[in-house]
């Protein structure tokens, strides 16, 4: 059955409305928000996205998709959280015990991300200590002695310095997942760091978190406009900036596209986590979320720019730095040569010994007239250097590591960039954590009065079960965790969410009470949007996701020691059951929380009713009334309600509306006339 705030009082054995913490100010409730929302998916993923997907098209796409799903649903946990002050658990069970699975999903999925997302923090740790020396330790492949003779190790020689540096000291990776290897004690360590900052700033509660968000939040803005403009000013950086906005509209044809467009829009908003009601629910009541709303999406969408513009120019300059590189091996062919065939007609018109003199397009031009026909010589194709998309952590522990080796005073560049990744990971860490936390201490007394052993209890199994991610194999089950643990069972969270606001409590409802939060109406466009546009594409999302799972098989990268290069392959049968485990054990809170709602209410209706007023008379003591409705202490008052029809329920108290007293509270209390208005 559905509540409402009108007809009962807020849960007797959550914390009390009026001990609830509140944000000091406007820009640290703005800051968090957007410190949770933007995280390192903007810097690592959009980036990617753009530049396989049509560059300027896809970002037309993702604006579309932004405007008509992600805005209305991030509108709607806020008000959600605002006007209720609840976290995920208590907002979905206030709208209809009979959907608390919901809160308890969230709880669970904010748990498996926080898991491997403060190991992604311990790596940024690790690369920011290895930092503060100069030459960076991934500029030069190392040299192996041997017994007769000395050289750079295979490995390194084979690949690259900073390939070597992240797959062997930094993880000491193993060849598939199926060995797991002994525990890495640096990286360990740097996991139980990452653990301790976050549970000193979360400590207490949003008071110690929205102090640090002031640096956590502002700090990754300044690195990147930092590294923009450094970027602008190298060879190539165009080259990388055309690229990006050159839009193939093609693309708007491919289905796999608007996928993964509408994955990026969810997850970069934060959808489903908890994380945005639990903030919300922090504000003041009369908080104009709408516009946070618009405001917070925006700053979002930004931030992807503006990261695409730092990555794709530095792609730019290490692409030309490749191709340069390229040009020079072929002329160095080519002065080899220059004894016995510059006397031919295929011989190129510029300076060979000079691989400063020979631009990009003069050697190209060279190379499809002559050199393709001669096979000693290769083609040095800036595009395709740029076609190599990189994401993930091979875009800031590889390709952006490389970058950074060829910049002068290096320390400095790679101090920044990694303290940019820490501060980003750890902001949006702590919305993470507060999605847990938060639900867990409205709903549970005994939480809520015991908020500092909850937190580092919750920190130190974070810790514990994170070990399973510093093994040599860690990384695999890194990435096993953030393709799979998170996706399904979010997108069901919010198809849930959307069903509950839009189809359980009623979309006109849920207006009526945000315009008393708001003090006027939102468009009524938001209606549809909520019943039929979003709910529609929650569901293409999970059916297409589901799809491609099915159909392409669950895969992973693996890197191979022997080869110094990485493979494609296939999860072994019980990693396969581990993925089946992760996104059953997250989406199974949702049907029993049903299914336990209706045998409680079932069981409740087998319960004989005792003579007397019970506790359940004590928790309804009001009945909502019209404002012109004559409240006559003289004689009994009529029911406001006809029997058999449920009374409407509502988030909020109409300021307006005037409340009767029952019969018996009547009796008690005769003197009084009215009620007068409430609030929450």
């Amino acid at each position: 059955m559905e509540q409402g705030l009108l007809l009962h009082p807020p849960d007797p054995t959550g914390p009390n409305d009026d001990d609830r913490p509140a944000w000091d100010s406007k820009i640290q409730y703005v800051l968090a928000q957007v410190g949770f929302s933007v995280g390192l998916g903007n810097v690592w993923r959009f980036p990617y996205l753009c530049h396989q997907n049509g560059g300027g098209a896809f970002m037309l796409l993702y604006v579309f998709l932004l405007l008509i799903v992600g805005v209305p649903l991030f509108f709607m946990e806020l008000a959600a959280g605002q006007s209720i002050r609840q976290g995920s658990i208590g907002v979905w069970k206030h709208i209809s015990p009979k959907l608390v699975g919901i809160g308890y999903s969230s709880c669970v999925v904010c748990f498996y991300v926080a898991l491997y997302y403060n190991v992604i923090i311990a790596w940024s740790l690790f690369y920011l200590g290895n930092s503060f020396q100069y030459p960076l330790p991934w500029e030069q492949c190392p040299i192996e002695v041997g017994t007769n003779e000395t050289g750079m190790i295979k490995e390194c020689a084979s690949s690259s310095p900073t390939q070597y540096f992240w797959f062997r000291k930094a993880l000491n990776i193993t060849n598939s997942i199926e060995e797991s290897g002994e525990f890495n004690p640096i990286m360990t360590g740097c996991l139980l760091a990452a653990w301790a900052i976050v549970s000193l700033a979360m400590i207490k509660g949003i008071k110690s978190s929205a102090r640090v968000m002031y640096f956590s939040s502002v700090f990754p803005y300044v690195v990147l406009f930092i590294f923009l403009i450094r970027g602008t000013l190298l060879d190539g950086a165009i080259d990388g900036i055309t690229y990006m906005f050159y839009p193939k509209l093609e693309i708007w044809g491919n289905v796999q596209v608007w996928r993964q467009a509408a994955t990026q829009v969810f997850f970069a908003l934060g959808l489903g986590y908890g994380s945005v009601i639990a903030y919300s629910s922090y504000n003041p009541v009369h908080n104009n979320c709408h516009r946070d709303a618009l405001m917070v999406s925006s700053i979002n969408f930004m931030t992807s720019v503006l990261a695409s513009l730092v990555v794709f120019v530095v792609l730019g300059f290490r692409a030309k730095t490749i191709a340069l590189h390229c040009v020079a091996e072929n002329l160095g062919v080519l002065n080899l040569m220059s004894s016995n065939g510059s006397s031919q007609h295929w011989w190129p018109s510029f300076n060979v010994t000079d691989p400063n003199s020979v631009s990009l397009p003069e050697y190209r031009q060279w190379y499809h007239e002559h050199g393709s026909t001669l096979g000693q010589f290769t083609d040095c194709n800036l595009e395709e250097e740029m076609n190599k998309g990189v994401e993930g952590t091979g875009l800031a522990f590889i390709a952006f590591t490389e970058v950074m080796a060829l910049f002068p005073a290096s320390p400095f560049w790679s101090t920044l960039f990694f303290l940019m990744l820490l501060n980003l990971g750890l902001s949006t860490m702590f919305g993470t954590m507060q999605g847990i936390l938060t639900p867990l201490m409205d709903n549970f007394k005994l939480l809520g009065r015991h908020r500092t052993i909850l937190t580092v209890f919750s920190c130190a199994l974070g810790f514990i079960i994170g070990l399973l991610f510093t093994q040599r194999s860690g990384n695999y089950f890194v990435m096993m965790f953030d393709d799979y643990s998170a996706t399904l069972p979010l997108v069901i969270v919010v198809i849930f969410e959307t069903i509950s606001v839009a189809w359980v409590y009623g979309t006109d409802r849920f207006l009526d009470d945000i315009e008393l939060m708001l003090k006027w109406r939102p468009p009524v466009v938001y209606k549809y949007l909520w019943k039929y546009v979003c709910l529609l594409a929650m569901v293409g999302l999970l059916a297409a996701s589901l799809l491609r799972m099915v159909f392409k098989g669950p895969t992973y990268t693996a890197w191979n020691q022997t080869a110094a290069s990485e493979m494609t392959l296939e999860y072994p049968g019980w990693a396969l059951a581990m993925i089946v485990l992760l996104i059953v054990f997250a989406s199974l809170p949702v049907p029993i929380g049903y299914i336990h709602s209706v045998l409680k209410k079932r069981s409740a209706l087998d319960v004989p009713p005792q003579e007397g007023p019970g506790p359940e008379v004590h928790r309804k003591l009001y009945t909502k009334c019209n404002s012109t409705d004559q409240l006559d202490s003289n004689s009994h008052p009529a029911p406001c309600e006809e029997d058999g029809v449920r009374p409407r329920t509502s988030f909020l108290p109409v300021g307006n509306e005037q409340y009767r007293l029952l019969p018996q509270q009547e009796e008690e209390e005769g003197e009084e006339e009215e009620e007068e208005d409430t609030g929450v």
